[in-house]
């Protein structure tokens, strides 16, 4: 038996571990805040490489649409793995002609790859969606082999696409058979990939949460590393075509989210969002697109403690069609010329990633301000949330070295104490002072 120690030695030994406790774990705990946004949060935009075969009717090219990715600054990029394409006769499993251009976007390590698992497979019974346990262990072979082929670079896997969407038409998309499927897919992603975030959701519009709630219900949360949403507004009336209605909803997806797993930081992402810029009644203009982008990219930041990452919809137009609403949410057209809403993202995600906190702050009624910080000072965005309130800011006191611009600025202005006019277009205020500083606001003359 070892010796006993003295009651006195006991309590030293306490008074000394609280000590060393007291100086490491605030520095443990500022050490999680000590890393920029970039490195916490993924932005990525939506391509489309893995559907259509070696020359894609949307006119995606790697090449091309690897270096849009690279200019815009993104980080991560998501895409479709189909099964049937995949896995070809006699059960091989491995990238085909057929996903050519996704295997160049992938390996070319532009961004950190998203990739869909789904789909049926024509060879497979049952498999569209997977109802038997036969059909979810081969789609369980598949996500594994897939995972398998494109670990090296770090991707992520998101479980079929808009699931609740089929339920619509096919009672075989269900809740319940959308949690068996991912009972026997994340375990086999995770086998070959253990680092790999598995997402679960895709969920595509649904009013009321009602299949949301259904689907939480089930406890699919245990087998899944985040849950993933899709987020539109271009058909709702005009005046809901906004960021601020996104933010309403994802906040109370997040809170639903948090609730059913009992984590109010649970994970949750956003695979898709965006707004079309069709000439018909769903569209909005090209610099609402641009305003809208910018706003939610910004707002991000503040988010980031259970917001993981955010996927524009999508890099380019896939089609000519004017009045096609598919055809025309890109962020650069058709023929890859960009449209306002790439250097609105472009300036706007520049502008936030090396932030290492942010917060929200209203400065008027309808006028939001996001207060961020970095190593090399204080950052703020301003914008009004509707196009008919126009207001005008500046700057309290001196503030030497402070600028200003609009995202798609090719250069910042000194701020010199001037009023400078808020819009639905963010002014993005950068001072080299760590201070965070005051704003005064009056309605535009």
């Amino acid at each position: 038996m070892a010796p006993r120690l003295s009651r006195t030695v006991v309590r030293g030994s306490i008074r000394l571990a609280s000590l060393i406790a007291s100086i490491l774990l605030p520095a443990a705990a500022c050490a999680q805040h000590t890393q920029p946004l970039d490195a916490r949060f993924l932005l990525g935009v939506g391509t489309h490489q893995g559907l259509g075969g070696p020359v894609s009717a949307r006119g995606y090219v790697p090449a091309e649409n690897i270096a849009q990715i690279k200019q815009l600054g993104l980080n991560a990029f998501r895409d479709d793995f189909p099964w049937s394409d995949f896995e070809t006769g006699g059960r091989r499993m491995g990238f085909t002609p057929r996903l050519g251009r996704l295997e160049a976007q992938v390996r070319s390590g532009i961004a950190r790859p998203l990739l869909i698992l789904a789909f049926g497979h024509h060879l497979v019974p049952n498999s569209s969606p997977p109802t038997t346990d036969e059909a979810r262990q081969r789609f369980a072979d598949y996500a594994a082999a897939a995972a398998q082929s494109v670990a090296a670079q770090h991707p992520l896997f998101e479980l079929w696409n808009e699931w609740n969407l089929a339920a619509k038409k096919d009672a075989a998309f269900s809740p319940e058979n959308y949690l068996a499927l991912a009972q026997v897919a994340r375990p086999a992603v995770k086998r070959a990939a253990p680092n790999a975030p598995f997402l679960v959701g895709a969920l595509g519009d649904d009013l009321g949460w009602t299949w949301t709630e259904k689907m939480l219900r089930t406890g699919i949360l245990q087998y899944a590393d985040g849950a993933s949403i899709h987020l539109y507004n271009f058909c709702m009336g005009p005046s809901k075509r906004t960021s601020a209605e996104i933010i309403e909803r994802l906040t109370a997806f997040h809170r639903l989210v948090g609730q059913a797993s009992g984590n109010p930081d649970f994970p949750v992402y956003v695979t898709e969002t965006g707004w079309t810029t069709a000439s018909n009644k769903c569209g909005v203009s090209e610099q609402a697109q641009a305003d809208n982008s910018a706003q939610l990219i910004l707002w991000a930041a503040t988010a980031a403690r259970w917001l993981k990452g955010m996927w524009l919809y999508e890099l380019k137009d896939s089609g000519q069609n004017p009045s096609e609403l598919e055809h025309n949410f890109g962020l650069y057209r058709f023929d890859n010329s960009p449209k306002p809403v790439a250097c609105a993202v472009q300036g706007a995600w520049a502008f936030i990633r090396s932030s290492l906190s942010a917060e929200r702050r209203e400065l008027a009624s309808g006028v939001v301000s996001i207060n961020a910080t970095t190593t090399s000072g204080a950052r703020v965005a301003v914008w009004s949330e509707t196009p008919d309130r126009r207001y005008e800011v500046r700057i309290k006191g001196d503030q030497d070295g402070a600028t200003f611009a609009m995202p798609c600025e090719p250069a910042a202005r000194p701020v010199s104490g001037a009023w400078i006019p808020v819009s639905t277009t963010p002014v993005l205020i950068a001072s080299s002072n760590a201070a965070m500083p005051a704003l005064e606001i009056r309605p535009a003359r």
